[in-house]
């Protein structure tokens, strides 16, 4: 199925085209409110808004009136973002997919809303996001065919990138939810190191492991998007010679489906007719207890967050997060502080067989497989728990097709604080790519 809406505009060259005054702002929003008033009645990733055309014709007006002179424009002027309805956003109600009272959530906007802000983006409004980032799904489709789901948690901010609302959109991950719905969407998704982009303002699933995720279309994009919001960046960092590429051989590796990964191992072929070495690692073969203490480590950090909310409003909550939550009651201190722990373990030991085998990136499925038919589930995280639980930072690439049509991503992970060199790599890789193709 092709996508719905015409408006596609990668983010690097849209953003200079604005501040350089070859597109007009004005005149571009009311594209994307006429693609959003066609479309997202069968999308719906946004949350409903009173006269969003209205509201966006005023901020810009506003900001041309800011900066007349396009030499002094910031680098995201009039660029429209999706913000993850977790993430707070002044002027905007925040629900968290949940049937909870607003006023229980509000307070300062999210840091990384308002460096966006300040750098010049407008909100083009809230997306949708399962009930507190977790497994309740709410109403998105995946635009590519909208029987099926688009991923989760980050939903909302994946299906609108791909729709061509916004070229820019935040989400946030603590197991895959920003990695699966890129790659169930067929766009670009990218999870920094833990702790480089601060998560003050976003209301928590599990402080140890939360992450806040990008998507974008473009790679160029999200190295612009990484590079004003990601902690200390050094543009210096990325500049490196070609990486060596691991793949994880292992039970993690063999989660993927039959259709999966055989298209990752023509991706791999590619990468290695491109010039690029491929080293083959047996690694994660605690897979399993790794997956076991990460559930528990959200769960009791989740259910601490949701104590004073729950006991007075459990009867608002859906089944799949109430579970979660009465599990998180039952982890006790010490396994806790031994949950967390196993997050620095897993990320030693991950850097330690990169420094051994020589690799620089990990390479494999950014999914088990295609977006699952049917909306009732987001999908299985479990390609990305492991590198989600080690901080490490992530992109999907989207890279492939099922036989049916759907995206198939590939997932790129590399050292923790090598965010600038992923992300040149990642921009290598998909020239490799699609050289090759063509």
């Amino acid at each position: 199925m092709s996508l719905p809406c015409f408006s596609f505009r990668p983010l690097a060259s849209t953003a200079a085209a604005l501040r350089r005054g070859e597109l007009e702002l004005t005149g571009w929003l009311n594209e994307i409110c006429d693609c959003i008033e066609e479309h997202e009645p069968r999308i719906q990733a946004l949350l409903p808004e009173t006269d969003r055309r209205g509201r966006l014709m005023r901020e810009a007006m506003k900001l041309q009136a800011l900066y007349p002179e396009p030499s002094r424009r910031p680098p995201l002027y009039g660029v429209p973002i999706g913000v993850k309805d977790i993430i707070r956003v002044d002027g905007f109600e925040t629900r968290a997919g949940s049937r909870l009272s607003p006023d229980l959530f509000a307070g300062d906007e999210a840091a990384c809303v308002t460096t966006l802000r300040n750098l010049g983006a407008l909100v083009l409004g809230k997306t949708v996001t399962t009930e507190f980032a977790y497994f309740e799904p709410g109403p998105t489709r995946n635009p590519h065919h909208l029987e099926h789901t688009p991923g989760g948690s980050s939903s909302g901010s994946a299906a609108a990138v791909a729709t061509g609302f916004c070229p820019l959109a935040l989400g946030t991950q603590t197991v895959g939810s920003t990695i699966r719905p890129a790659a169930f969407c067929g766009v670009l998704g990218f999870k920094p190191s833990y702790g480089r982009i601060p998560m003050d303002g976003i209301i928590p699933f599990s402080r140890s492991v939360d992450h806040v995720g990008l998507f974008t279309r473009d790679v160029e994009g999200m190295r612009l998007a990484a590079s004003l919001l990601c902690h200390d960046w050094n543009e210096n960092g990325s500049t490196s010679p070609p990486p060596v590429l691991g793949v994880p051989e292992g039970p993690c590796l063999r989660k993927a489906s039959p259709e999966a990964a055989d298209v990752f191992s023509r991706q791999l072929e590619k990468l290695e007719a491109a010039g690029l070495v491929v080293q083959h690692v047996e690694m994660l073969h605690d897979v399993e207890e790794v997956a076991a203490r990460h559930k528990r480590l959200i769960a009791c950090e989740m259910s601490k967050v949701h104590e004073p909310w729950f006991v007075e409003h459990e009867d608002l909550y859906r089944p799949r997060t109430i579970e979660l939550l009465r599990e998180g009651r039952g982890v006790g201190a010490e396994e806790w502080a031994m949950a967390q722990a196993g997050c620095t373990r897993l990320r030693m030991e991950v850097e330690t067989q990169m420094k051994q085998a020589g690799v620089n990136v990990w390479v494999c499925p950014s999914a088990v497989g295609p977006a699952p038919k049917g909306l009732g589930s987001t999908g299985d995280p479990a390609m990305n728990l492991p590198w989600t639980h080690a901080g490490l930072p992530a992109i999907s690439l989207p890279l492939g097709w099922s036989a049916s049509g759907l995206p198939l991503g590939l997932q790129c992970v590399g050292a923790h604080g090598t965010d600038e060199q992923l992300l040149a790599w990642a921009g290598m890789f998909t020239a490799a790519l699609t050289s090759v193709e063509k």
